[in-house]
C-alpha cells in the first residue's frame, strides 16, 4: 500500500498557478479543496489545472452548506447535488461533512440509508467525515451508523473527538477501531481536549497528543492494508485563523500554518514509509 500525501487549499492566498505546481514539486499527489466556494468557472479552471499538472483531486463539500440547518431532505438532496457537482470535476474521492449533530437516531440512521443507495452509483467513493456539528461527530453517535452500514467510508479526523470528549479518546478504542475499519481518507490534523487543533504540533508540549493520534492513524492504515487497498491517502489539515490559534490583539498566527503542513507531512510519509 502507498501513503499519498495531499495539500488541502484552506488559508492559501496563492495563485493556483504558483501554488500547484510547488505542491506538486513538494511530493504532493492531490489537493484537497471545498468545492463551494468556487464558481462554475473556477471549478473549470482548477479541473484543467490538476489534469495538465498531474495531480489528484480530494472534493469537499457539505451537506446543506457550512450551517448545517435543515432536515434530513434537505441534506440528502444537498448531498445529491454537491456530488454531481464533484464528479463533474473528476474527483479522486468526495470528502463530506454529513448532516447534522442535532438529528436524532431515527434521523441519522434515515439519512445515511437515502445516501447509501446513491453512492453506490457515483464513480468515485465517498468519505463521511468525522467532524463536529455533523452525525460523525463522536463515537457514540458514529458506532451504531458504522455498524449498520458495512460499505460506509469515513475520513478519520479525530482531532474532533478529542474536542468533543474534551479528553485524548484511548478509552474509546473499539470505536476507533470500527472508525479504522471503514477509513479511506485521514485528516492529520492534533487536537487537545480545549480544540480542535493544537497551535503547532512539532512544540514538545504536544508530544502527548502528537502521539495519540499517531496511534490512531497506525490503527487506521493496518486496517486499510488488511482491507487489501492499494492506496491511502492523508491530508494535514491544519487550518488558518481563526481557526489556527493566535496572538491576542494582533491576531498573528503562533506559527506558520505552510510550514506545520509541510512538517506533518513528511512526518507521517517517514513513519509509514518505516513501518
Amino acid at each position: 500500500m502507498r501513503l499519498l500525501a495531499v495539500r488541502h487549499m484552506w488559508g492559501v492566498d496563492e495563485e493556483w498557478a504558483s501554488f500547484l505546481p510547488r505542491a506538486k514539486a513538494d511530493g504532493y499527489a492531490a489537493i484537497e479543496i471545498n468545492i463551494l466556494e468556487l464558481s462554475p468557472a473556477r471549478r473549470q479552471e482548477l479541473t484543467t489545472r490538476l489534469t495538465d499538472l498531474g495531480l489528484g483531486l480530494v472534493a469537499q463539500i457539505f451537506t446543506n452548506g457550512f450551517i448545517p440547518g435543515g432536515d434530513v431532505a434537505t441534506h440528502v438532496e444537498s448531498f445529491r447535488h454537491q456530488c454531481d457537482l464533484a464528479i463533474a470535476m473528476r474527483p479522486r474521492l468526495i470528502n463530506c461533512h454529513s448532516g447534522r449533530d442535532a438529528f436524532t437516531h431515527d434521523e441519522a440512521f434515515d439519512f445515511f440509508r437515502r445516501v447509501s443507495d446513491h453512492e453506490r452509483a457515483l464513480p468515485v467513493p465517498v468519505a463521511h467525515e468525522l467532524h463536529r456539528g455533523r452525525i460523525f461527530h463522536a463515537p457514540w453517535t458514529t458506532t451504531p451508523i458504522l455498524a449498520a452500514f458495512p460499505t460506509l467510508n469515513v475520513t478519520a479526523d479525530f482531532s474532533h473527538w478529542v474536542n468533543v470528549c474534551e479528553r485524548l479518546i484511548d478509552d474509546q478504542l473499539p470505536a476507533i477501531r470500527l472508525v479504522a475499519e471503514h477509513c479511506l481518507h485521514i485528516h492529520a490534523r492534533v487536537g487537545h481536549a480545549q480544540g480542535p487543533q493544537v497551535n503547532d504540533p512539532r512544540a514538545p508540549e504536544w508530544a502527548t497528543e502528537l502521539a495519540a493520534h499517531e496511534r490512531w492513524w497506525d490503527l487506521c492504515w493496518a486496517a486499510q492494508e488488511r482491507r487489501g487497498l492499494s492506496e491511502s491517502t492523508l491530508t494535514p489539515e491544519f487550518g488558518p485563523p481563526t481557526y489556527q490559534p493566535t496572538a491576542p490583539y494582533s491576531r498573528r498566527p503562533l506559527a506558520d500554518l505552510a510550514q506545520i503542513c509541510d512538517w506533518m507531512t513528511h512526518r507521517q510519509v517517514e513513519r509509514f514509509t518505516r513501518r
